[in-house]
């Protein structure tokens, strides 16, 4: 009987994450990396080894490729609808044909006046490209998608077990990096209703003083409203950091806003978090936030995730990798699997599997380890295991609120900011990103600036229309080099709450 087996019938409860018996502990605590390192396992699973992972959910995998195939055939139909109505653009009633195809192939909505050309003044389809790559996200946006796939864990609630594992609200700040767009659906694969904010920056450094706005208003809500829980609840608020790096080629395709450089972007969101927890203590007294740091191999989605030691302090060479624990777990039975899962955590939070004081976080990293070993093997089975894609090719860039509806790798680069002065150094990146790839293309870089509000606070509407327009205005300005050659092509829109359509400001 191998170890997991017995730690599984020590512990004597099923659930992934429950306590399980294990030797005097020593100094094993910090052989993770040595033990799972994914150099150290070879060879690493096939992508035509039989069988999927078996703790992969089929269900939740197959949802979530019939939503990746719906976005990326939407976009794929852009172009070739394009170049096939671009010959007759001088053609005696190609207004009416070429709306009547745009709609009936792309499922856009353009009037044909907008659609005139003539010998002297052609169509500039290099913006009618960016205008369509626009419309289609916001088209697939209020297409609505079932973004609920993973909402039971084991057959539970989600919503519930976090809240049992001591947490009542999740943050999370990835990286702005397109390759990340998928990061909660996919990636995670954290239901929605656990997550009370997610916005990108360049390099996952995210604002302090906004992060410790949104810690206050969910802590507000908590005492006036009894929401998400009690205040009286022994529950904490839980900021997920999430920084990026390529195993494959790690000096080129790891993350721009740290030089290409996984150490260094580690060491930058670490720093960033310890701030976090210092600074809700000195203005609140307070220890009620938790913080995590998880690292993501964009070539193969597998995560690393860096649990807190017993002192509560985390570090960027302590982790458990889980593209190592998915080569280490394929050929295993599901609760030899589990029982892995629980080992590997304990032994990078250097604490025994029993230790009650880091029960709750261990039990919610193995959660996310779990979840991202079926991604890990979709990556496997869809893609031969690594992306062939392993640099950038977002369609558009985010500016503003977040917009989370539409989550896939690669979509779309998100640069979140109030003003274009807050926001200027991830916007350039972004930017920059996206020129690489279209501009050889001759096409131009789509930013769609995004303003959410309030509809219940009287003139909200009227305010996020004004702050969209001076957004889109900033963006213009501060590239008017690329404008003035048609290559940045911006829209502005507005969205009244969470759920509903995105409002085009000045259509």
């Amino acid at each position: 009987m191998n170890r997991f087996a017995q730690a599984r019938m020590a512990g004597g409860r099923t659930q992934p994450w429950s306590r399980t018996a294990r030797p005097a502990w020593g100094t094993e605590t910090s052989r993770l990396s040595a033990n799972l390192a994914p150099e150290a396992i070879q060879p690493l699973v096939e992508a035509g080894d039989a069988g999927p992972h078996p703790l992969a959910d089929a269900d939740v995998t197959r949802g979530l490729r019939r939503r990746a195939e719906v976005i990326e055939s939407a976009f794929a139909a852009i172009e070739p609808t394009l170049r096939d109505l671009a010959p007759g653009q001088f053609d005696p009633g190609f207004p009416e044909t070429a709306s009547g195809a745009l709609l009936a192939r792309l499922g856009l909505a353009v009037a044909p006046e907008a659609l005139r050309a003539t010998w002297t003044d052609p169509l500039d389809m290099r913006s009618l490209h960016a205008h369509c790559v626009l419309e289609t996200f916001r088209r697939l946006v209020e297409q609505g998608f079932d973004r609920d796939l993973a909402r039971y864990s084991e057959g539970e609630s989600v919503d519930v077990l976090i809240q049992r594992w001591g947490f009542h609200a999740i943050d999370i700040s990835p990286c702005a990096d397109g390759r990340l767009s998928g990061v909660v659906d996919y990636i995670l694969r954290a239901p929605p209703s656990v997550v009370t904010s997610r916005k990108s920056y360049a390099g996952a450094m995210f604002d302090l003083d906004e992060s410790i706005r949104q810690w206050e208003a969910v802590e507000l809500r908590r005492w006036r409203e009894g929401l998400p829980n009690r205040p009286d609840a022994p529950t904490r608020y839980l900021k997920i950091g999430v920084y990026h790096f390529s195993a494959g080629d790690p000096t080129r395709e790891g993350c721009a806003a740290h030089g290409s450089d996984g150490d260094r972007a580690a060491s930058a969101l670490l720093g960033r978090l310890e701030d976090l927890e210092e600074a809700v203590r000195r203005r609140h007294g307070s220890a009620a936030l938790a913080t995590l740091m998880i690292g993501v191999d964009t070539d193969t989605d597998a995560i690393r995730v860096h649990p807190p030691g017993p002192d509560g302090r985390m570090s960027k060479d302590r982790f458990v990798d889980n593209r190592a624990l998915h080569a280490a777990t394929f050929r295993v039975s599901r609760d030899d699997a589990k029982a892995a899962i629980r080992e590997a955590v304990a032994q990078a939070s250097g604490v025994a599997p029993d230790d009650p004081a880091t029960e709750g976080m261990r039990w919610f990293c193995g959660y996310l380890l779990k979840n991202n070993l079926g991604q890990v093997d979709a990556v496997r089975l869809w893609h031969g295991g690594a992306y062939a894609d392993s640099g950038h090719t977002e369609r558009l860039i985010v500016v503003g609120d977040a917009i989370d509806d539409v989550q896939l790798r690669n979509l779309a680069f998100q640069a979140q900011m109030d003003t274009i002065e807050e926001g200027a150094a991830d916007l350039s990146v972004g930017i920059s990103i996206l020129r690489k790839r279209l501009e050889p293309l001759g096409l131009a870089v789509p930013v769609l600036a995004h303003v959410r509000y309030d509809p219940r606070v009287p003139g909200a509407g009227d305010r996020a229309r004004v702050r969209a327009r001076g957004l889109r205005a900033a963006i213009l300005a501060n590239h008017p080099a690329l404008v003035g050659r048609g290559y940045l092509h911006v829209h502005a829109v507005v969205r009244a709450g969470d759920s509903s359509a995105l409002e085009p400001v000045d259509p």
